[in-house]
């Protein structure tokens, strides 16, 4: 419904254009004020609904087209059917004005408030032209029909566009308002926003935990849906990190806060979810300046089909081809496109968050539905990233556990996954060792000193670096190797092995079916990487890579003009994220770098979400090409027959109306597809 509230101000930019009231932006608008029930009156807009009850809200919505409709009806039926005596002239005509007045003067009121603001060419214009001139014609059933099906079909796209949102926010906001802290050993509730970092929230099984903090107690189980789309129970132990929106399940737990309540994991993804839509993608920018120039040139158009048959034709009347330029100006509405393209798209980020997939952008939906080659790290992503060390072999000349408990010393300094696998196999020694120049070599490993000798621990490239002889045939072992030398000495290796996800198998074999190459690069021994691509049925895979490599194969794989997406962790992976096409960050629940990064984040860590999240890109753009297909045959069609005067306003209400409703109710589709 268009905003018909006189206090409502326009807002416009420096060249004095109206920003608040586009087709595009109203529909917006007003789906964003039904899915709140308590809004900020300042802002001035137009809040028409009452929002304490849905029912009513949604007949306040349609109560114009509604009491539109029943006068519309009323006088049809005393003009061709009862013909009572007095029914004539004036009368007859105040019927139908009165039958047009509900649906017609938002329209009229916004088409003279584009037209002050040099905004001639509006929807709302084409739709005031027609139908008064189709009142001037006499043709007033038709001038109020062909308005009452355009409020009607503004009133379903809002309803469209507030599902499409109202799915996206039902899956991600669901911090609660209220929470219960611990303050001087007593339960009090309090305002989310209000709690502070380092205060004790008790949950309680059902509730949902409103900011982000640390488990104190031994173990939790929670629903993680509302962030990762998985409702199987995720249990937690004392330590470990829980998340705004998680849901407690069974028993009482106490969390201490270590986020603020607006720099929650949700809170930021809730962020990124609700920009995503300024994030326009190619196809939606066109057709906005499509739009820009197509209404005018239809103006033109229609105008030169009322006046120029009067040079050709020897029978020309004026009324006739004025209504055939009518008919031209409704068909000619691009309301179709305008709406449902942005809908399209707005369903499919809707789609992808509902399984766990946040896209930054609908422009990162069609580069995806495009891409040709995914190009993926392997810990972390393929691999759990869980390491545990399997075997310890140490010089017999050297004290295994000092060496273990200095080598354990150096590595936690390091976030790597290789440095948990250590520290949980040494265990809490409780000594303290005296490092000191600790420094981390990107892609090698770690560099300290130790008793005022070196100590280096990592992969066989930093023993080489520092010119350290070490056995070669430990090349050949399918674990990860972590080599050590002390004092210029090499002193032996540990062996780490990582478990390949369960899904990873599946993730490649659907890429292949999507036609996409799968490429694997990871910073681990080649023999492993090899196993595991071996495993998988990846093709090409390369290991012993550092970062700078990594870059390398991306820029020689974009030299082939192939896209490529890259999946890894968004932080380490910075340089080569920035070259792809498209970035894809594994572990949403890892890093607030991974969301700030990525173009696309997966958050539950699952590789089988990379084809899905291609495949929801491939459906978004295939509904998106049928909505503009359908939206220009149907309207070239009909604007012919208009112009050869074989339509009357009836098709043209069909070609206008009609037509954005079917590409409407085409790009819902999505949200309810499986994939």
């Amino acid at each position: 419904m268009i905003n018909t509230d006189q206090n409502h101000k326009h807002t416009y930019d420096a060249q004095g254009r109206m920003t608040c009231c586009t087709l595009e932006d109203k529909i917006y608008s007003k789906a964003e004020e039904k899915e709140h029930h308590h809004h900020d009156h300042e802002d001035g807009h137009d809040h028409d609904y009452d929002h304490s009850h849905g029912g009513s809200s949604l007949m306040k919505l349609f109560l114009p087209s509604i009491l539109s409709a029943v006068l519309l009806l009323v006088t049809i039926s005393l003009d061709h059917f009862l013909q009572p005596g007095w029914f004539t002239g004036w009368v007859k005509i105040i019927g139908y004005v009165a039958a047009y007045l509900p649906v017609g003067i938002p329209v009229l009121k916004e088409a003279l408030e584009s037209i002050r603001k040099g905004e001639i060419f509006s929807e709302f214009f084409l739709m005031g032209i027609a139908t008064l001139g189709a009142f001037a014609l006499g043709e007033y059933p038709e001038g109020v029909a062909v308005m009452l099906f355009y409020a009607v079909g503004e009133v379903f796209q809002t309803l469209a566009v507030k599902r499409a949102k109202a799915n996206i926010k039902s899956l991600l906001d669901q911090r609660p308002d209220e929470v219960t802290v611990l303050r001087n050993k007593q339960p009090q509730t309090v305002k989310a926003e209000t709690v502070v970092i380092g205060e004790i929230i008790q949950l309680k099984p059902g509730e949902k935990l409103g900011l982000d903090g640390e488990l104190l107690s031994e173990t939790a189980s929670f629903n993680t849906a509302a962030l990762t789309g998985e409702s199987k129970p995720d249990t937690k132990t004392k330590g470990e990190t829980v998340l705004a929106g998680m849901i407690n399940l069974n028993t009482v737990a106490q969390v201490k806060v270590t986020t603020a309540y607006t720099d929650s994991k949700l809170s930021k993804i809730l962020e990124l979810v609700q920009n995503a839509t300024s994030q326009k993608a190619p196809t939606e920018l066109f057709i906005r300046k499509f739009a820009k120039i197509y209404t005018p040139i239809v103006v033109a158009l229609a105008v030169g089909i009322c006046f120029l048959p009067y040079f050709f034709t020897t029978d020309y009347q004026f009324a006739d081809w004025l209504y055939r330029a009518l008919i031209f100006l409704v068909i000619s509405c691009p309301c179709a496109l305008v709406i449902s393209i942005p809908l399209g798209y707005f369903g499919g980020i809707g789609a992808a968050s509902k399984n766990g997939i946040l896209f930054k952008g609908s422009t990162f939906l069609d580069v995806l539905a495009t891409v040709q080659h995914v190009v993926m790290d392997k810990t972390g992503t393929l691999t759990e990233g869980v390491f545990k060390v399997q075997e310890v072999v140490f010089d017999p000349a050297f004290m295994e556990v000092e060496l273990l408990q200095m080598v354990d010393a150096l590595e936690r300094h390091s976030s790597h996954p290789v440095a948990t696998a250590i520290h949980e196999f040494v265990g809490n020694t409780g000594n303290t060792i005296p490092l000191e120049n600790v420094e981390e070599i990107a892609g090698h490993g770690l560099r300290g000193t130790v008793n005022g000798k070196e100590l280096l621990v990592g992969n066989f490239k930093l023993m080489e670096q520092f010119g350290i002889p070490h056995q070669k045939d430990l090349k050949d072992i399918v674990y990860t190797v972590i080599a050590v030398a002390y004092d210029s000495q090499f002193v032996g290796y540990l062996t780490i092995s990582d478990t390949i996800k369960t899904d990873a198998k599946l993730t490649i074999d659907r890429l292949k079916s999507l036609r996409v190459k799968p490429t694997m690069l990871s910073g681990d021994k080649t023999t492993v990487v090899q196993f595991v691509a071996k495993t998988l049925g990846i093709p090409n895979a390369f290991g012993d890579c550092l970062p700078e490599d990594k870059v390398n194969k991306v820029k020689e794989l974009k030299s082939r003009r192939e896209s490529v997406a890259f999946v890894g962790d968004g932080v380490n992976d910075a340089p080569v994220v920035a070259l792809s096409d498209v970035g894809i960050a594994m572990g949403g629940l890892g890093s607030d770098a991974t969301i700030e990064t990525a173009d696309v984040v997966i958050q539950d860590d699952k590789p089988s979400k990379i084809p899905m999240a291609i495949t929801i890109s491939k459906q978004t753009k295939k509904i998106v090409w049928q909505n503009i297909s359908l939206a220009f045959a149907v309207k070239g069609i009909v604007l012919l027959l208009g112009a050869g005067g074989l339509a009357t306003m009836w098709e043209a209400v069909f070609a206008d109306v009609g037509v954005a409703l079917l590409a409407i109710l085409n790009a819902v589709r999505i949200q309810r597809m499986q994939f």
